[in-house]
């Protein structure tokens, strides 16, 4: 079901399971301009002068994008329709459109002055039309938008049937191995994290108000990163005025997914996991006092795209922060790519090390011997002149290798419960200082 409650400009309109509310009406789209409270705590225009996602392809994986909206003229690809209907552009519930104006949305009119304008305004949508509830029809448009090149993923959607094993976490964990970052909504029922953005790797957003305080009906767990989702005006081609003002974390993961263009514009290098790093390490709870990360509502705090974009951040591993720990998470529950070749690396160099330790032993065990013999002829030969009896043998024969050092991605904040939040892969240099040490007034600084 879509991740949404939803007011009309021009009455009460809702996605289905939305809960119905009012709300003031918008008059025009200079008022949908005005009502972008997330441009404002963003900073958007300074966040535009280092980056606006040119050359990122952003999948939109929902209901359609309507390309005729005038926000997004020139903006919307191709795409493909997975419900059979045969038109990706035409979006009979506006919501996957409300999702693509918050990713690249360029508004229209003079100077671009009027409707909605996207976090990443110069970002392409891929749309990607499915059901929610056809589980296997949106994991096709997955892989269909992995193979047309999409380098970002929205999911702003719940689906029980994701689960770890199923075609959808396969899906998600192929669009994962081809170095795309997954982004979900949490949920909006105020339960635990919903699939797909429970599954591993996945960037689960929740949501924040105006206050940059969390949002009630947001789910929680293992959330990542929150961002704006409380009163967010977007598009939608079947109410009267044009646009909606929206709660949920359908949004919020849509300011996520265009965060996460904006970095891959600017640093077209860096992998999908070393993007997600730079996202998680430029978090901050703000306003939000007494949290440590990763936080049960806030995950590692809220996104932050001026931060994401200028702070002086180490690559960090290529798998990021989110990768599998432990190398049992096959591909099928989305682990990073390599991690079965890793794994058949392991098993041969614990072949390899085993090996080592049986012909340790064994010439250990050859040296006892033949010291347990020296001694007794030596014994023998003392008892016959007087020497000494026998001395204190040898030392007891241990593993013959020390403990090693633990590996692993070091706790990026301190204070962080153990065995909490995204367990973290190896070979990440010590961290550098705590991002959360300081707090801007506004996220976009």
């Amino acid at each position: 079901m879509g991740f949404e409650r939803v007011w009309s400009t021009t009455g009460v309109v809702a996605l289905t399971g939305a809960l119905l509310l009012t709300s003031a009406p918008i008059a025009s789209a200079d008022q949908v301009r005005d009502a972008q409270w997330p441009l404002t705590v963003y900073g958007a225009e300074k966040v535009w002068k280092t980056s606006q996602g040119a050359g990122v392809t952003v999948a939109v994986v929902d209901t359609g994008v309507d390309s005729r909206q005038l926000d997004l003229t020139g903006q919307v690809l191709q795409g493909r329709d997975f419900t059979g209907g045969g038109d990706p552009h035409k979006d009979t519930s506006g919501h996957g459109t409300g999702m693509a104006s918050l990713i690249a949305g360029h508004g229209h009119g003079v100077g671009n002055s009027a409707g909605v304008m996207g976090l990443a305004p110069k970002a392409k949508i891929l749309p990607v039309k499915v059901s929610y509830k056809d589980t296997a029809g949106w994991s096709d448009g997955i892989r269909y938008a992995v193979d047309q090149g999409a380098s970002v993923i929205n999911l702003s959607f719940g689906d029980d049937n994701s689960y770890p094993g199923s075609k959808a976490a396969k899906a998600i964990a192929y669009a994962q191995e081809h170095n795309v970052v997954v982004v979900a909504a949490t949920g909006n029922d105020s339960g635990t994290v919903s699939y797909p953005a429970a599954l591993p790797g996945v960037v689960a957003v929740s949501a924040v108000d105006q206050s940059l305080t969390f949002w009630s009906s947001s789910n929680t767990g293992n959330v990542t990163v929150a961002a704006p989702g409380v009163q967010t005006p977007q598009a939608d081609p079947n109410s009267r005025s044009g646009y909606v003002v929206a709660d949920g974390t359908s949004g919020s993961s849509a300011y996520v997914s265009a965060i996460v263009a904006l970095l891959r514009s600017k640093y077209p290098d860096l992998t999908a996991g070393q993007i997600i790093n730079r996202l998680v390490k430029s978090a901050s709870f703000l306003n939000n006092t007494g949290k440590t990360a990763p936080d049960k509502e806030l995950g590692y705090g809220i996104a932050r795209p001026g931060s994401a974009l200028t702070m002086d951040i180490p690559k960090g591993p290529k798998e990021g922060p989110l990768a599998q720990a432990s190398p049992s998470t096959s591909t099928e529950s989305g682990s990073a790519s390599g991690d079965e070749s890793t794994s058949q690396a392991a098993k041969k160099k614990s072949k390899s090390s085993s090996g080592g330790i049986l012909l340790i032993a064994g010439i250990a065990g050859a040296v006892i011997v033949i010291g347990i013999l020296f001694a007794v002829i030596r014994s023998r030969r003392n008892r016959g002149n007087g020497g000494p009896g026998p001395g204190g043998g040898a030392p007891p024969y241990g593993t013959g290798y020390p403990p090693q050092p633990p590996t692993g991605y070091q706790q990026p904040y301190p204070n962080t419960p153990p065995n909490q939040g995204h367990p973290t892969p190896p070979g990440q240099a010590p961290q550098q200082p705590n991002p959360y040490a300081q707090q801007p007034p506004y996220q976009g600084q």
